[in-house]
């Protein structure tokens, strides 16, 4: 049965999913890049920007499993770009260039409509203004028999976890101590959602913890 998960999602040692103050140069807040050493490191990420090599093993194996098997994506505006307010023109299409990593239906949550941006390989944005219930709907619609991923930010998570919505929960924690930023957990009783720990592997770069139902 599909799934609506998380997956690897990077956080820092002190819970922490982003830096504080995303800009045009740090779009995941300072710092955040420090999170994402394990996954830059990886065959997958390597394909993602057009490169060869990039390590195997279990790193590779969750950033693997971290974009497989989606059939829709829901993310939140700030992981889209760091424009806020009323979308002032059309000339922003995302952090990541004409062909973004999604190659799916993705639903970008917003309070300020704007008209869907077909991109290339498969990626098409649609922006949802009727909450992260109606974006789900949507997305699970658009994703037939394959999973749901929620993309970030650490707002949206929470979102979705708060409401129960969730059912899989993959982090995978850095060796690294922010000090500040977007927490992932603060007010949010994991337990009492119903999750447990269903697997847990350690490497040289990250400690991934999956979260299940």
């Amino acid at each position: 049965m599909p799934k609506v998960r998380v997956a690897a999602f990077s956080l820092s040692v002190d819970g922490f999913g982003a830096g504080p103050e995303q800009s045009m140069s740090d779009p995941l807040g300072k710092r955040g890049t420090e999170m994402f050493e394990w996954f830059f490191r990886t065959r997958t990420f390597r394909a993602m920007i057009g490169k060869d090599g990039g390590s195997e093993g279990v790193d590779e194996h969750y950033a693997a499993r971290g974009m497989a098997n989606f059939g829709a994506f829901i993310l939140g505006r700030n992981m889209f770009g760091p424009i806020r307010g009323d979308w002032p023109d059309d000339a922003w299409k995302g952090w990541w260039g004409p062909n973004p990593p999604y190659h799916a239906p993705t639903y970008i949550l917003t309070h300020y409509p704007r008209e869907s941006i077909v991109m290339e390989g498969g990626t098409t944005f649609h922006f949802v203004t009727g909450g992260i219930e109606d974006a789900l709907e949507k997305a699970v619609a658009a994703a037939g028999d394959k999973d749901v991923k929620i993309g970030g930010g650490v707002s949206t998570v929470r979102q979705y976890l708060q409401a129960g919505l969730i059912d899989e929960l993959h982090f995978a924690i850095s060796p690294v101590v922010l000090g500040k930023g977007e927490a992932m957990f603060t007010g949010i009783d994991l337990p009492a959602l119903g999750f447990r720990v269903g697997e847990h592997v350690a490497t040289e770069h990250a400690t991934h913890i999956v979260l299940a139902k």
